[in-house]
C-alpha cells in the first residue's frame, strides 16, 4: 500500500505505542485521525510534537466505549475525509496487579468492566462502524494491537503486569482478528500485532516496573529469549510492515515478544543415545 495521502485512524496516540505508530505513519505522509480520552498532558505533548513535525492530523475527544460516540466518529470521518484506509486498533486498559492489587479491593470496583470495555468492546465498535469506510476505500489495512497476556495470563514472570480481565480480553482479540479478516476480504487486510513487554507499556518506564524487585526484573529478562523488553519504535516498525508491506498477509497474528512466551524452556544437549 502506498501511504502518502492515505487516511489513518489511530486511537491511543497520546501514549507511547500509539504515538510511535502515528509518528511513523505521519512521516510517510499519512493523514492522522487521533481520538483521545484521558491523559491530558500526554495529549498536549502529542499535539505539539505532531504540529512541529508538520503532520496533517485531527485530534478530538471520543469515548470509544460508547456506541453512539463511535458512530459519530465514523460519520465525521465520512464527512471530513470521505474514506478511511488504515485502522490501528490500539485501544486498551489493563490494571497491573502489582499496582492495582486484587479486584476485591474497593478501589477496583469498576476495574474488571473497564478492562473489558476498553480492551475488547472499544476495538469491536471501531472495526464495526468503520468497516464500511474501509471497504469503500478499495484497499485498506487493519492492525489489532494485543498482548501476550492472552496466552499466559497472570502467570510466570509477567504475572505482575497482566490482570485477569485484561488477559481474557486479549485472548478474545485473536478471535476478532480471524473473523474480521474473513468479513473484510478481499480488499481489507486484518492482522494482529501481539506484543510482549514493551517499554512505557508493561516494561521499563512504567509505574509497575518500578515496583518490581531486582530479582523480579531479572526474572522477566531471563524468561525473554532476547533478554530485554521491546521499544515503541520497534512496535512501529512492525505495524508499518503489516500496513504497508504485508500485501499477501491477512488474518495473521504476529507475535512480537522477544521470545518471552518461549522462554523458560531450555533446549538440553543432545543425548548420546544407546544404539551402536
Amino acid at each position: 500500500m502506498k501511504l502518502s495521502g492515505k487516511i489513518a485512524l489511530i486511537p491511543g496516540a497520546s501514549r507511547s505505542i500509539g504515538r510511535a505508530i502515528a509518528r511513523r505513519l505521519g512521516s510517510e505522509g499519512v493523514q492522522l485521525i487521533l481520538p483521545t480520552f484521558d491523559w491530558p498532558e500526554s495529549i498536549t505533548a502529542m499535539e505539539e510534537e505532531f504540529s512541529s513535525a508538520g503532520f496533517s492530523f485531527l485530534s478530538l475527544p471520543v469515548d470509544l466505549r460508547s456506541n453512539d460516540a463511535v458512530l459519530k466518529l465514523a460519520a465525521k470521518i465520512q464527512n471530513d475525509f470521505g474514506s478511511l484506509h488504515i485502522l490501528v486498533n490500539n485501544i486498551e486498559r489493563g490494571g497491573m496487579p502489582v499496582v492495582h492489587g486484587s479486584y476485591d479491593h474497593p478501589h477496583n470496583t469498576e476495574q474488571w468492566d473497564l478492562e473489558i470495555s476498553t480492551t475488547l468492546k472499544a476495538k469491536w465498535l471501531l472495526f464495526h462502524h468503520c468497516l464500511p469506510l474501509l471497504l469503500e476505500s478499495g484497499e485498506a489495512a487493519v492492525v489489532n494491537i494485543s498482548s501476550i497476556a492472552g496466552i499466559g495470563g497472570r502467570s510466570g514472570a509477567a504475572a505482575p503486569f497482566f490482570n485477569d480481565a485484561y488477559s481474557a480480553a486479549n485472548r478474545a482479540i485473536s478471535s476478532f482478528t480471524e473473523t474480521w479478516a474473513r468479513e473484510a476480504a478481499p480488499t481489507v487486510r486484518v492482522n494482529e500485532l501481539m506484543l510482549g513487554l514493551i517499554r512505557h507499556r508493561h516494561g521499563e518506564e512504567t509505574r509497575g516496573w518500578g515496583e518490581l524487585s531486582t530479582e523480579e526484573k531479572e526474572a522477566v529478562h531471563s524468561q525473554c529469549l532476547l533478554e530485554r523488553t521491546g521499544t515503541p519504535e520497534e512496535v512501529a516498525d512492525a505495524a508499518l510492515f503489516l500496513i504497508r508491506d504485508a500485501r499477501y498477509i491477512t488474518g495473521t497474528i504476529l507475535k512480537m515478544d522477544g521470545g518471552m512466551t518461549l522462554g523458560g524452556q531450555l533446549v538440553p544437549p543432545m543425548p548420546k543415545g544407546i544404539l551402536t
